[in-house]
Parts: C-alpha cells; structure tokens; sequence
C-alpha cells in the first residue's frame, strides 16, 4: 500500500498467508500492519468474511476504525468505491461481497458464536478470557475445509505465561512474531529509559520488550489463573440449589482509591467466584449501605471484612445491622465463639493466601474470567523474610484481599476440602 514504509517484520506479515501470532512492545506498529492486512485480504478475497474481536468493544473498534481508514485511503487513491453501503461501528460490506466484523469478546461470549469466517483477528489476545477460545475457534472450520480460508491472527502484549494466546506462539502452525519497542525506531530512547525507571523489571519487560514473564516470585501463577477462569458471566438465576453464598470485602486505606467486593457460591466443598467489582472510595456510612445492598441480594452466610484500620468502623456497623454473620479478618487476629465467649485465634495472612492457593490448586475453586482479577492475583508476590517468615504483597492487592476472605469460608464451616 502506497504511502508507508513497512519496517521488515511488517511486511513479513504483510506477504504471509496463514495464521499469525504477534508479541511485542508497545506502539511497534502491529495494529497499523494488521489492519492493513485485514483490508487486503477482504479485497483480494471476494465475498470473504473477516471478524475482528478483543476484550471490549472498545479496543476492537480501534482496530476495525484502521481498517476503515485503509479502505477510504484506497478509495481517495482512485481505487474506486470500495463500500458496497455506508458503513456502520460494527460492519462494513464491500463492492466485492466482502464483510468486516466488528464484536467485542466481552464477558458472555454469546455476541461471537454463529458466525464462520475466513480471517479471525483477535487484538489484544493475551486479555480476551480463555473461555472465549471455545466458542471462537470452530468458526474458522468450515472456511479452512471449503476455501482453504479460516486463518487466525492473534496480536498483544503479553499478559503473564498460559492461556491461548501464549500456547499458540510456539505452536507449528503459527508464524510467530517477537517484536520489542526497543527495537522500533519510531520510539524515542529517552522515553524509554525514563519507563525502565518508573516500572518495575517485569512489568517494562512485558509492556515494552514483549516478554511473556511471571515474576519469579508471583504468588498464583498466571497459568493457574488463566486455568480456573472457566467462566465468563454469571447471574442468579444460575445458583445451585442449596448453595451458599459469600462476601468478602476490602476497604480501601487512607490514601487509598477502591473498596474491593468479591462473592463467592458454596456448593457442597467446591467454590465458584462469581462476582467481584471495586468502587471509588466512599464514606463509612455509604460501604456499610453498599454492603447492605448486596447482601440483601445474596442472602450471604457469612462477610468477611477486613476490620484493621478504617475497616474497623465499617466493620462495627455492620455488626449492629447484620449480627454475627459478619466477621473481621484483619489479617492478625480472627474472632471465634467458644462456648459464648468470644476470643482471638491468630491468623497470618499466609493462612489467607495459602487456604485461596491450595482451592485453586486442588480445582475447588472456580474464578469468573475478569481481567481486573486477573491482574490482581496475578500482582501478589512473596519473599522470605529472616527467621522463615513470608511476606505477601502486591501493588493491586485490593480484590485479592477481599477474594482470599470470601475463600476463608472453608475453614469457618470446618470443610475438610483438601481430601480429594
């Protein structure tokens, strides 16, 4: 295409027919190629059918806007009318019988089933949940059986090791594609330098030299993660009968910005998460509200708070509204009845964190696929410390916290859940 100057791996990608997997930096260019690519083959393919998807609308709409500016390039070129009607956010329809889908991947999945196409382009592979892949991959079946079509193009930065997108950048029959920022001229060195600085090693490694990397500390791996989130939407009317529900919440720190609320379903020794959402920070009288909200929803057996700092008053209201459904778990201390009296066990955090690891370990417990989660397990690392002791802590901590509470669950009701 006239008007552009490819850097090498671009028009490698350009001139392969197949499917592709790139991984690589920040703005290296490989949404620019890509919609070239996806304008290309709807032209030189009359009556192809081509389905952009990501995570969100959001982000898939970024990509299916570049193919469009292709397209009307083309067209003020004097390639002629390209558009067979005007286009609409989520579809265009060619002169040549062509059709460019637009959908997000989102949360149900339910938006992508039904169609087959011949090229399936997924922006941000790494972050569309694994699920997703189940009802994404037999829609290129039938094209790759009639049309020798049915070819799949997976870009992203990575997201941690695991999952689709990760697995399909070694496998034989994708061309794969490593490219790093640091590589790309376009970028000024300077603002890189100043990155290295501003993040952490893992973090610059992943979001600007394109490297698939765990921390080699992390907590939860990002396999398991990605393994236990094998669900992407959730309602009430899908509860278990005779299932119990659970609330774990985390009150956000002086200074702090977000509540974290996670809900977990009990049903007989396995868990499902099957909520979790942050709020901005709000007052002690609208959380204790917020949770009275829920709650009144959910029915819960049991909510789990932590009661240290500012969570202590939160924690003093919802006593006198909700009794002794509500419990404090301040990572220090937990509160026990042994016959009427109320007294302290110490409980660590380990306990809390170790308990979630080993129900995610053993398959007992079951993660909704939401990428906010997802980053925050994925930000829990540990070290030991002198004496034996481990510390365990993360920069987006705040759903963690409340999920591992909720978990805590098990242990209240004496579930011997590690028999298995």
């Amino acid at each position: 295409m006239s008007g552009f100057s490819w850097d090498p791996w671009q028009r490698s990608v350009l001139d392969f027919d197949g499917n592709i997997c790139i991984r690589s930096g920040r703005q290296v260019g490989k949404s620019e190629v890509v919609s070239a690519k996806a304008a290309e083959f709807a032209l030189l393919n009359d009556n192809s059918s081509i389905l952009i998807i990501a995570a969100s609308q959001r982000q898939s709409g970024l990509l299916f806007e570049k193919v469009r500016g292709y397209l009307e390039m083309l067209e003020e070129e004097g390639e002629g009318c390209l558009f067979a009607e005007p286009p609409t956010l989520t579809k265009f329809i060619l002169a040549n019988g062509s059709k460019i889908y637009c959908l997000p991947a989102g949360r149900t999945g339910h938006f992508i089933r039904g169609f087959t196409v011949d090229l399936l382009i997924a922006d941000e592979a790494a972050y569309i949940p694994e699920v997703v892949w189940n009802a994404v991959i037999p829609m290129i079946a039938v094209s790759r059986e009639t049309r020798s079509k049915g070819f799949i193009i997976l870009l992203s930065t990575p997201f941690g090791k695991g999952g689709y997108y990760y697995n399909s950048f070694t496998d034989k029959d994708f061309k794969s594609f490593h490219v790093s920022s640091e590589k790309c001229s376009r970028i000024p060195q300077e603002f890189l330098r100043k990155e290295r600085l501003r993040m952490s090693k893992a973090e610059y490694r992943q979001e600007y030299q394109g490297e698939f990397c765990d921390e080699w500390n992390q907590f939860f791996s990002s396999d398991l993660i990605k393994q236990r989130m094998s669900f992407i939407d959730w309602k009430l009317t899908d509860k278990v009968a005779g299932s119990r529900f659970y609330l774990g919440v985390d009150i956000a720190r002086y200074g702090g910005d977000e509540n974290a609320f996670v809900v977990v379903e009990l049903v007989g020794s396995k868990l499902r998460c099957v909520k979790c959402f942050v709020t901005s920070r709000i007052s002690t009288v609208d959380t204790v509200g917020r949770v009275l909200d829920i709650d009144n929803y959910y029915k819960f057996s049991k909510i789990f708070v932590d009661d240290a700092g500012v969570g202590g008053g939160v924690t003093d209201f919802l006593l006198e509204k909700l009794g002794r459904k509500v419990l404090g778990l301040n990572n220090a201390s937990k509160r026990l009845q042994v016959q009427g009296e109320e007294k302290k066990r110490g409980i660590l955090k380990e306990d809390l964190y170790s308990n979630c690891l080993m129900l995610l370990e053993t398959g007992k417990l079951e993660l909704i696929s939401d990428r906010d989660l997802l980053r925050s397990l994925k930000s829990i690392t540990y070290e030991y410390r002198e004496g034996g002791n481990v510390k365990i802590f993360g920069d987006y901590s705040h759903l963690s916290e409340a999920l591992v509470r909720a978990c805590w669950c098990v242990k209240e009701r004496g579930l011997d859940i590690y028999v298995y």
